[in-house]
């Protein structure tokens, strides 16, 4: 084989997997929420989930991408482990409708059909309201023009007549079950290598339909192909939770379990579907068209019949995956520890990757809400150890909610590295917002806790009337909190704003009621002036900290920035 023709596979090879991921990023854009949605919402049985991992893999072309997502939301605590499982199975009868048009660029000549796409796409790239439709023009057309590229290529070695391979091929028994495990690992590797099943599909298709490779071997290469396609979401489980790296073990044991009852019936089931297909291993030895249909039909057989089995053990699959995987021992809540994009590892679907940051940033508010919670026990304490104990944990959740806004926010930048909707675009820049905001309540908690500080340094206290005028404030301002973190974790479209700006009035309201007070009992010598400063310090955040709630609020619901 020479060099160029070497290249030609590789190069057409990578017009796949490119294709094949441009074609499933157009459609996840033009899907855009509604694809995070229905994933999360419609799987309220197995049966549901089953279906609609199925309907959205095969709308997405990938399953990788599913699974990838299914991983993210069990990550996100949107799925539970069980309804993971159940998506996961509908993916994996998803993923078979990319073998079926596999068969089709094989079986026909798509060629005169791919250029008119790629002239269509790219007019369609440039028209702001139908880029997306463009985008999949162009995916799909570079799937169909590698694979005629490969067709082509195979014809120019002119494989058939290859008497070295024909001959490196024969030596294999295609009667032993040895032979079919060993091709069943190079399947498997292979894929864990390429990352893509779909690029060892279609050299397992060129192989087939020239004659070279026994259609009893191709397909132990499909079974292996569908081992190794699970590698992607176990990388991508890798930084994540215990629960999400249990689903996406719980992908390679479904895929394991189907192949080991395969391999059982091997020759009896694969014989089966080259009678339906219409297809005699035995006679019909080169037939190009067939043979293509024949590994396509192989490819849904195994998933169909493989998900009609399992799908009555999801709770013993489960079980098994969580006695394989132990939970993280806990790291402690005051240690500094990103829960749903911990790690380096981006999604491979950016556009849905918003969704664990924006879960990310909800479990940063509440920590922030905590650290709210430490200030007011801190303005009951007299005791100077216990005093110094809770102000020492305040300074580290300030330290946490500094590195929870960096690290959030070079997420984010990562995932607006892609090509993104401009829908997600906007939630991007409003996430970033609202993290800058958060960190503003935290440094607010810090200083409030501070003045406390100094003043506890200091020989004058409170007088008993401040200390409930305080608590009354800082009631309020948790009110304020209370309400944010119900608006960050709510559906945008269902949300309403007013119960938020009415508490934030009641806080203005109340600190000018306050700073007329703190007037006439200074001159009324009730207190001292530094004391009456240090009171008005307090109450002055806590107003502050409701201008950052209602940015954050506002940034959420998407509307304008306030003046503080």
């Amino acid at each position: 084989m020479s060099i160029w023709i070497f290249f030609k596979i590789i190069g057409s090879l990578a017009l796949l997997i490119y294709g094949m991921k441009v074609m499933s990023e157009a459609l996840q854009k033009m899907a855009g929420s509604q694809l995070r949605h229905i994933l999360g919402t419609m799987t309220k049985n197995r049966f549901t989930g089953m279906f609609t991992g199925m309907f959205v893999t095969a709308a997405v072309q990938s399953s990788s991408a599913t699974t990838v997502m299914t991983v993210s939301f069990v990550n996100a605590g949107l799925l539970t482990l069980a309804q993971a499982i159940s998506v996961i199975m509908g993916a994996n009868i998803g993923t078979t409708l990319t073998a079926w048009i596999m068969s089709l660029g094989f079986s026909f000549n798509f060629m005169d059909a791919v250029f008119p796409a790629f002239i269509a796409g790219i007019l369609l790239i440039y028209t702001r309201r139908h880029r997306y439709i463009g985008d999949f023009l162009f995916g799909i057309a570079f799937m169909f023009f590698s694979l005629a590229l490969l067709s082509q290529t195979g014809d120019e070695m002119d494989l058939g007549h290859n008497e070295e391979l024909i001959r490196f091929f024969s030596t294999f028994d295609t009667g032993s079950y040895a032979t079919i495990i060993v091709f069943l690992l190079i399947g498997t590797v292979l894929t864990c290598i390429l990352q893509s099943s779909a690029a060892l599909m279609a050299i397992t298709m060129m192989l087939c339909s020239s004659g070279v490779l026994p259609i009893y071997l191709g397909i132990a290469l499909v079974m292996g192909e569908n081992i190794g396609t699970t590698a992607t979401a176990n990388l991508a489980a890798l930084g994540a939770n215990t629960q999400a790296r249990r689903a996406a073990l719980a992908h390679l044991v479904f895929n394991v379990f189907g192949v080991i009852w395969v391999l059982c019936l091997f020759y009896p089931f694969v014989n089966t579907v080259c009678s339906v297909v219409g297809y005699d291993p035995q006679t019909d030895t080169l037939d190009p068209a067939r043979l293509s249909v024949v590994l396509a039909a192989f490819h849904t057989a195994f998933n169909v019949c493989n998900t009609a089995i399992l799908i009555w053990l999801i709770p013993q699959i489960e079980k098994t995956v969580c006695m394989i995987i132990k939970p993280k021992a806990n790291d402690g809540e005051d240690e500094f520890r990103l829960r749903y994009i911990g790690g380096d590892t981006i999604m491979k679907t950016p556009e849905l990757s918003v969704l664990e940051a924006q879960k990310e940033i909800q479990l940063f508010a509440d920590r922030t809400q905590k650290m709210f919670g430490f200030v007011r026990e801190l303005l009951g304490i007299k005791n100077d150890a216990a005093f110094n104990k809770l102000f020492s944990r305040i300074e580290k959740y300030e330290g946490i909610s500094d590195n929870m806004e960096i690290e959030i926010a070079k997420y984010l930048d990562k995932v607006s590295d892609a090509h993104l909707s401009d829908e997600t675009k906007a939630k991007i820049r409003a996430m970033l917002r609202e993290i800058s905001e958060i960190e503003s309540i935290g440094d607010s908690c810090y200083n409030i806790a501070r003045t406390l500080s100094r003043k506890e340094r200091g020989k004058e206290d409170f007088t008993e009337r401040q200390y409930e005028h305080l608590h009354q404030m800082f009631e309020l301002t948790d009110d304020s909190l209370t309400q944010m973190n119900v608006m960050l974790a709510g559906r945008k479209d269902k949300l309403d704003a007013n119960r938020s700006f009415n508490i934030e009035n009641e806080i203005n309201n109340y600190r000018n009621q306050l700073r007329s007070q703190n007037i006439n009992d200074i001159s009324a010598n009730e207190y001292s002036y530094a004391i009456g400063t240090m009171y008005m310090d307090i109450v002055s955040e806590c107003e502050k900290l409701g201008d950052y709630v209602i940015n954050v609020v506002e940034a959420r619901m998407g509307t304008k920035q306030r003046e503080a």
